[in-house]
């Protein structure tokens, strides 16, 4: 179970840091994007995230 949740952190860690690169690196450009994103329907924003869990599904698949 530690091993378990050390890797939990790690991907975790990990999520924060691919996170924080667009806002680093481009802080307008995201910005604009998350107004952007304010102003897509709820429905097409569960389809977004559908497609962004399977696509993780798929990644993990393929690296596990």
């Amino acid at each position: 179970m530690n091993e378990m949740m050390q890797h939990l952190l790690v991907a975790f860690c990990l999520m924060l840091i691919l996170e924080g690169v667009l806002p680093f690196l481009y802080p307008q450009r995201w910005r604009k994007m998350v107004a952007q994103l304010g102003q897509i329907s709820d429905r097409n924003m569960r389809i977004l995230g559908f497609i962004s869990m399977l696509l993780g599904l798929f990644c993990l698949l393929l690296v596990s």
